[in-house]
């Protein structure tokens, strides 16, 4: 998968060290095997990113999947400006990732993803956190590109369950 570097006009969210962060994707999983893997893995918090966080897949709408992940100890943040918009969410679906990706950049700069970043950032610094959307594969969904913003190379590991 492509880099997708900080916009040059992004404020840097990478002020303080951040040694880990994971990412992960529910597509082909049951709820219980989802909150397995992260339990195993030690993830006490997940950050949505997901645009929509609705889900025809049983347990990963967002009220639902909050529910759930409470009962396990893992706290839940959605954070939608994270999200990719409509056009990206349809070139994905197509698997058109570098599509995808060109769309989600201009995502990332407006201010809302901004502050969303500053949240992310925030939440990866108190706990064990993992970067949750739908693709399995972290190549083909842009919250590799996040977890690329929030721990780039060198800054610590991303590990995508």
């Amino acid at each position: 998968m492509e880099r997708l570097d900080a916009p040059p006009d992004m404020v840097s969210v990478t002020d303080a060290a951040v040694t880990s962060l994971f990412t992960i994707g529910y597509e082909a999983r049951t709820q219980a095997e989802f909150l397995d893997v992260l339990t195993s893995a030690g993830v006490t918090r997940i950050i949505d990113v997901r645009a929509v966080a609705a889900s025809r897949r049983p347990g990963f709408s967002k009220t639902s999947l909050a529910a759930a992940l409470r009962e396990v100890g893992i706290d839940y943040l959605h954070l939608r400006a994270l999200g990719t918009p409509k056009e990206g969410r349809e070139a994905a679906r197509k698997g058109d990732t570098p599509r995808m990706l060109a769309i989600y950049a201009e995502q990332l700069v407006t201010p809302e993803a901004a502050l969303a970043l500053e949240q992310a950032h925030a939440a990866i610094r108190e706990r064990p956190s993992a970067l949750l959307c739908f693709e399995r594969e972290a190549v083909h969904c842009h919250r590799a590109a996040v977890a690329d913003l929030l721990v780039p190379p060198g800054a610590g590991s991303v590990t995508d369950l």
